[in-house]
Parts: C-alpha cells; sequence; structure tokens
C-alpha cells in the first residue's frame, strides 16, 4: 500500500511569540478550551511515553484528568506496565494530539505519584461502574479470556452492593511535572510554528523552534 500520497497543507492558524502567554499552563488552558469549544473527540487524550530500566520504550493512550501549576494529571493501576517503568525511571513524555486544529502540545518531564488523598478525591467522583473496573483489571497482566474480567465484575459487585467502593491501594494518579512544554502549530509548505517553554530556576524561558 502506497501512503505516500497523502498530506496536508496547515493553514488555519499561525503562532508568534507576541500572542504567547508568559506561562505555559495558561497558554495550555487556552488551547485545551478551544479544543473543547472545537468539539474535538476527547480532547484530553494524550499519548503517555514511558522508557523502563532495560531503555525499553512503550507509548499509549491515557486521559488527563486535571492541570495545574504542578503538572498533569492521569490516573492508572500501579501494576501496570507503566507505573513499572515510572518506578525505574521517572522520565516520561505527554503529547495532546490536536490534529483536526493543526496542533500538538508536547511535555517533557519527570513522573511523581500524587497524594492517597488526591487520589481518593477522585476515585469517588467516578461512576460506580468505573470504580468496580478498577478493582477487575489487574492491568498490563495476561488473561486467558473476556471471561475472566466479566467473572470478577460479578464477584466486585457481589462484594460491595452493600456500600461504597473503597479506593484499590493499587490504583491512584500520577502527575508529570514539565521540565519543557511545546506548543506546535501547523503552518504552510511545512514550516511549523514551535515554541517551547523551558523551566529556569525562576521561570520559564521561551525560545522558537525550526520546524
Amino acid at each position: 500500500m502506497d501512503i505516500s500520497h497523502l498530506r496536508e497543507n496547515y493553514t488555519q492558524a499561525g503562532l508568534d511569540l507576541d500572542s504567547l502567554d508568559s506561562n505555559p499552563f495558561q497558554q495550555f488552558d487556552l488551547w485545551f478550551q478551544q479544543a473543547v469549544e472545537a468539539q474535538l473527540p476527547e480532547p484530553n487524550a494524550m499519548s503517555l511515553a514511558t522508557v523502563s530500566g532495560e531503555g525499553q520504550p512503550s507509548l499509549r493512550t491515557v486521559l488527563l484528568k486535571y492541570v495545574s501549576q504542578e503538572g498533569f494529571v492521569f490516573f492508572t493501576n500501579y501494576s501496570s506496565r507503566k507505573a513499572h517503568d515510572i518506578s525505574e525511571n521517572p522520565n516520561a513524555a505527554i503529547m495532546f494530539p490536536w490534529i483536526a486544529l493543526e496542533r500538538q502540545v508536547i511535555v517533557r518531564g519527570k513522573a511523581e505519584k500524587i497524594s492517597k488523598a488526591d487520589s481518593l478525591k477522585y476515585f469517588t467522583s467516578r461512576p460506580h461502574g468505573s470504580q468496580l473496573g478498577a478493582w477487575v483489571s489487574q492491568q498490563s497482566s495476561v488473561i486467558t479470556g473476556r471471561k475472566v474480567l466479566e467473572m470478577k465484575l460479578d464477584e466486585m459487585k457481589r462484594k460491595f452492593k452493600e456500600g461504597k467502593v473503597p479506593l484499590p491501594d493499587f490504583w491512584g494518579g500520577y502527575r508529570i511535572v514539565p521540565e519543557s512544554i511545546e506548543f506546535w502549530q501547523g503552518r504552510p509548505n511545512r514550516l511549523h510554528d514551535r515554541f517551547q517553554y523551558t523551566r529556569t530556576d525562576s521561570d520559564w524561558q521561551i525560545e522558537r523552534l525550526s520546524p
């Protein structure tokens, strides 16, 4: 299959230094709201890259659940492949692929666990079925078939039918604490606009990158 002819010429918008907020989190909030207003499917979906202690990279899509001046937070099973990678090598990257807006945001930094209290706060806000699902899946482990999951779900429904579903001790949040945040805007002729915020001792340095 020859796909070499598939290409788009990006013409929607431009990006210049004068239009950028000096705070990358404020700039992210602006772009995120624009992605929501454009009704992009799951605008909080982000690709998460981790690397094991042996140097083996892994990539998957997770959902951003909240962002603050401290960083970008997602939730997962602490026994998952991503969690094992983070325990061996905290360096990680996330990328928001807002293709319909001809935009990307790329964050590089270190991953750290959030507090149990913050994980509990989010867990109690989840739908009941999602709470049960956290107890059901031993994420990334090999299973013989979907029936295993369905049987485990039935077991959890019986176990917690009388009350609230507690937070599993093997489940919670990670925060990506950024060392750099890049805003990428597609432009014609592949001469894209790229601006990178790099953390300094007291603030953020903004630099334009060559496309």
